[in-house]
Protein backbone atom coordinates (compact mmCIF):
# COMPACT_ATOMS: atom_id res chain seq x y z
CA UNK A 1 0.00 0.00 0.00
CA UNK A 2 1.38 3.79 -1.21
CA UNK A 3 1.43 6.16 1.86
CA UNK A 4 2.25 9.88 1.81
CA UNK A 5 5.00 9.34 3.05
CA UNK A 6 8.81 8.20 1.70
CA UNK A 7 10.45 5.15 3.06
CA UNK A 8 14.00 4.81 2.06
CA UNK A 9 16.01 1.43 2.63
CA UNK A 10 19.08 0.98 3.43
CA UNK A 11 20.26 1.66 -0.34
CA UNK A 12 18.29 4.83 -0.77
CA UNK A 13 19.10 6.72 3.05
CA UNK A 14 21.15 9.14 2.76
CA UNK A 15 24.75 8.96 4.63
CA UNK A 16 25.27 12.68 4.29
CA UNK A 17 23.15 16.27 3.94
CA UNK A 18 20.65 14.41 5.55
CA UNK A 19 18.77 18.07 6.88
CA UNK A 20 18.11 18.13 2.95
CA UNK A 21 16.08 14.42 2.89
CA UNK A 22 12.25 14.66 1.88
CA UNK A 23 9.75 12.47 3.85
CA UNK A 24 6.47 13.48 1.41
CA UNK A 25 6.23 11.39 -1.09
CA UNK A 26 3.79 13.98 -2.54
CA UNK A 27 6.98 16.12 -3.33
CA UNK A 28 8.54 13.36 -4.93
CA UNK A 29 5.65 13.24 -7.34
CA UNK A 30 5.85 16.99 -7.72
CA UNK A 31 9.64 16.56 -8.63
CA UNK A 32 8.89 13.53 -11.39
CA UNK A 33 6.00 15.98 -12.54
CA UNK A 34 8.20 19.04 -12.91
CA UNK A 35 11.34 16.77 -14.67
CA UNK A 36 11.47 16.18 -18.23
CA UNK A 37 14.68 13.44 -18.38
CA UNK A 38 15.58 10.53 -15.78
CA UNK A 39 19.01 9.10 -15.70
CA UNK A 40 19.14 5.00 -16.02
CA UNK A 41 22.09 3.59 -14.25
CA UNK A 42 23.29 0.32 -14.96
CA UNK A 43 26.04 -2.28 -15.68
CA UNK A 44 26.05 -3.69 -18.53
CA UNK A 45 28.86 -6.24 -19.31
CA UNK A 46 32.10 -5.15 -18.16
CA UNK A 47 31.39 -1.66 -17.45
CA UNK A 48 28.85 0.70 -15.68
CA UNK A 49 26.80 2.83 -17.82
CA UNK A 50 24.56 6.38 -17.03
CA UNK A 51 21.73 7.12 -19.88
CA UNK A 52 19.34 9.87 -20.09
CA UNK A 53 16.03 8.73 -21.41
CA UNK A 54 12.11 10.08 -21.18
CA UNK A 55 9.81 8.68 -18.61
CA UNK A 56 6.49 9.27 -17.26
CA UNK A 57 4.46 8.49 -13.83
CA UNK A 58 1.62 6.67 -13.05
CA UNK A 59 0.79 7.23 -9.20
CA UNK A 60 -1.52 4.72 -9.19
CA UNK A 61 0.05 2.49 -11.70
CA UNK A 62 0.72 -1.46 -11.09
CA UNK A 63 4.16 -1.49 -9.43
CA UNK A 64 4.94 -1.25 -5.35
CA UNK A 65 4.82 2.46 -4.85
CA UNK A 66 3.64 3.61 -8.31
CA UNK A 67 5.25 2.97 -11.68
CA UNK A 68 7.76 4.99 -13.50
CA UNK A 69 8.28 4.29 -16.46
CA UNK A 70 11.19 4.60 -19.07
CA UNK A 71 11.31 5.19 -22.74
CA UNK A 72 13.71 2.96 -24.98
CA UNK A 73 14.53 0.64 -27.62
CA UNK A 74 14.59 -3.04 -28.26
CA UNK A 75 17.72 -2.33 -30.70
CA UNK A 76 19.45 -0.80 -27.13
CA UNK A 77 22.41 -2.73 -25.84
CA UNK A 78 21.44 -1.68 -21.86
CA UNK A 79 17.96 -3.32 -22.48
CA UNK A 80 18.28 -7.07 -21.76
CA UNK A 81 21.09 -6.50 -18.44
CA UNK A 82 18.64 -3.95 -17.13
CA UNK A 83 15.79 -6.37 -16.65
CA UNK A 84 18.63 -8.85 -15.18
CA UNK A 85 19.63 -6.90 -12.36
CA UNK A 86 18.49 -4.19 -10.23
CA UNK A 87 18.86 -0.58 -11.73
CA UNK A 88 19.20 2.93 -10.41
CA UNK A 89 17.20 5.83 -12.07
CA UNK A 90 18.06 9.73 -11.18
CA UNK A 91 16.01 12.22 -11.56
CA UNK A 92 17.24 15.98 -10.75
CA UNK A 93 16.11 19.60 -11.78
CA UNK A 94 18.44 22.19 -10.93
CA UNK A 95 16.74 25.54 -9.53
CA UNK A 96 19.77 27.78 -8.39
CA UNK A 97 23.60 28.16 -8.38
CA UNK A 98 24.68 29.34 -4.50
CA UNK A 99 27.97 31.69 -4.21
CA UNK A 100 29.39 32.07 -0.93
CA UNK A 101 32.36 33.83 0.35
CA UNK A 102 34.42 30.59 0.48
CA UNK A 103 35.05 28.19 -2.43
CA UNK A 104 34.36 25.90 -0.04
CA UNK A 105 30.59 26.68 0.26
CA UNK A 106 29.34 27.09 -3.40
CA UNK A 107 26.91 25.09 -3.70
CA UNK A 108 23.48 24.34 -6.21
CA UNK A 109 19.89 24.73 -5.11
CA UNK A 110 18.25 21.20 -6.45
CA UNK A 111 15.42 18.66 -6.38
CA UNK A 112 16.95 15.17 -7.05
CA UNK A 113 15.13 11.53 -6.56
CA UNK A 114 16.76 8.58 -6.58
CA UNK A 115 14.73 5.26 -7.86
CA UNK A 116 15.71 1.56 -7.23
CA UNK A 117 14.57 -1.18 -7.96
CA UNK A 118 14.09 -4.39 -10.65
CA UNK A 119 12.16 -2.97 -14.04
CA UNK A 120 10.24 -5.66 -15.86
CA UNK A 121 9.47 -5.01 -19.35
CA UNK A 122 6.31 -3.72 -20.16
CA UNK A 123 4.13 -6.58 -22.74
CA UNK A 124 0.80 -6.46 -21.79
CA UNK A 125 -0.78 -4.29 -24.92
CA UNK A 126 -3.07 -2.26 -22.67
CA UNK A 127 -0.30 -1.12 -19.99
CA UNK A 128 1.92 -0.51 -23.03
CA UNK A 129 -0.47 1.83 -25.24
CA UNK A 130 -1.01 3.79 -21.60
CA UNK A 131 2.96 4.04 -20.94
CA UNK A 132 3.67 5.18 -24.08
CA UNK A 133 0.47 7.63 -23.88
CA UNK A 134 1.75 8.83 -20.70
CA UNK A 135 5.43 9.49 -21.92
CA UNK A 136 4.31 11.52 -24.61
CA UNK A 137 1.66 13.90 -22.20
CA UNK A 138 4.37 14.11 -19.72
CA UNK A 139 6.65 16.16 -22.41
CA UNK A 140 3.27 17.66 -23.54
CA UNK A 141 0.46 17.41 -22.31
CA UNK A 142 -2.73 15.78 -23.66
CA UNK A 143 -0.37 15.56 -26.73
CA UNK A 144 -0.91 11.84 -27.39
CA UNK A 145 -4.79 11.90 -28.01
CA UNK A 146 -4.29 14.13 -31.08
CA UNK A 147 -1.32 11.62 -32.76
CA UNK A 148 -2.64 8.62 -34.47
CA UNK A 149 -2.03 4.98 -33.11
CA UNK A 150 1.51 3.82 -33.30
CA UNK A 151 1.84 1.34 -36.36
CA UNK A 152 3.20 -2.31 -35.44
CA UNK A 153 6.88 -1.29 -37.08
CA UNK A 154 7.32 1.68 -34.31
CA UNK A 155 5.60 -0.48 -31.49
CA UNK A 156 8.15 -3.66 -32.51
CA UNK A 157 11.03 -1.25 -32.41
CA UNK A 158 10.02 -0.08 -28.73
CA UNK A 159 10.38 -0.74 -24.96
CA UNK A 160 8.74 0.58 -22.14
CA UNK A 161 10.41 -0.55 -18.93
CA UNK A 162 8.26 -0.12 -15.57
CA UNK A 163 10.43 0.39 -12.21
CA UNK A 164 8.49 0.63 -9.21
CA UNK A 165 8.82 3.25 -6.97
CA UNK A 166 8.49 2.05 -3.70
CA UNK A 167 12.12 2.50 -2.68
CA UNK A 168 12.89 5.63 -3.60
CA UNK A 169 14.27 9.01 -1.67
CA UNK A 170 14.51 12.33 -2.00
CA UNK A 171 16.64 15.25 -1.42
CA UNK A 172 16.43 19.01 -1.65
CA UNK A 173 18.32 22.29 -1.08
CA UNK A 174 16.97 26.18 -1.56
CA UNK A 175 18.02 29.09 -0.12
CA UNK A 176 21.49 30.60 -0.03
CA UNK A 177 25.46 30.18 1.10
CA UNK A 178 25.95 28.34 4.39
CA UNK A 179 28.33 30.14 6.82
CA UNK A 180 31.37 29.28 8.95
CA UNK A 181 31.69 32.03 12.22
CA UNK A 182 34.38 33.42 10.32
CA UNK A 183 32.68 34.22 6.87
CA UNK A 184 31.59 37.23 8.47
CA UNK A 185 34.57 38.73 8.79
CA UNK A 186 35.24 38.17 5.12
CA UNK A 187 34.62 40.26 1.95
CA UNK A 188 33.14 40.04 -1.11
CA UNK A 189 29.87 39.44 -2.65
CA UNK A 190 27.86 36.33 -1.88
CA UNK A 191 24.18 35.19 -2.51
CA UNK A 192 22.34 32.84 -5.20
CA UNK A 193 20.72 33.17 -8.51
CA UNK A 194 18.09 31.28 -9.08
CA UNK A 195 17.23 28.77 -12.00
CA UNK A 196 14.41 27.45 -14.07
CA UNK A 197 13.54 26.20 -17.36
CA UNK A 198 12.42 28.88 -19.72
CA UNK A 199 10.67 27.47 -22.87
CA UNK A 200 11.14 29.43 -26.30
CA UNK A 201 8.66 30.55 -28.67
CA UNK A 202 7.42 27.21 -30.68
CA UNK A 203 9.22 26.84 -34.04
CA UNK A 204 6.70 25.52 -36.74
CA UNK A 205 8.23 22.66 -39.64
CA UNK A 206 8.47 24.19 -43.15
CA UNK A 207 5.92 21.61 -44.05
CA UNK A 208 3.30 22.36 -41.65
CA UNK A 209 0.21 24.58 -42.48
CA UNK A 210 -1.48 24.46 -39.20
CA UNK A 211 -1.40 26.83 -36.34
CA UNK A 212 0.42 26.19 -33.21
CA UNK A 213 -2.23 24.30 -31.13
CA UNK A 214 -3.48 25.94 -27.89
CA UNK A 215 -1.87 23.13 -25.85
CA UNK A 216 1.57 23.42 -26.96
CA UNK A 217 1.12 27.76 -26.18
CA UNK A 218 0.08 26.48 -22.66
CA UNK A 219 2.44 24.77 -22.21
CA UNK A 220 5.01 27.07 -23.14
CA UNK A 221 3.42 29.35 -20.75
CA UNK A 222 3.40 27.25 -18.32
CA UNK A 223 7.29 27.34 -18.45
CA UNK A 224 7.74 30.52 -18.03
CA UNK A 225 7.34 32.39 -21.19
CA UNK A 226 3.80 34.61 -21.77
Amino acid sequence: MTTQHLSPTSRTTPTRGRNRQVDDRRRLMALLSDALVAHLGIVAGTHPVVLPTAFAVDAAGPDDGGTLYLHGSVAAGWLVPALEQDVCVTVTELDGMVLARTGFHHSMNYRSAVVIGRPRQVTDLAERARALDLIVDHMMPGRAATLPAPTRKELAATAVLALPLAEASMKQRAGGASLEPGDLELTGWAGHVPLRRVADEPVTEDYVADPVPESVLRRVAELGRA
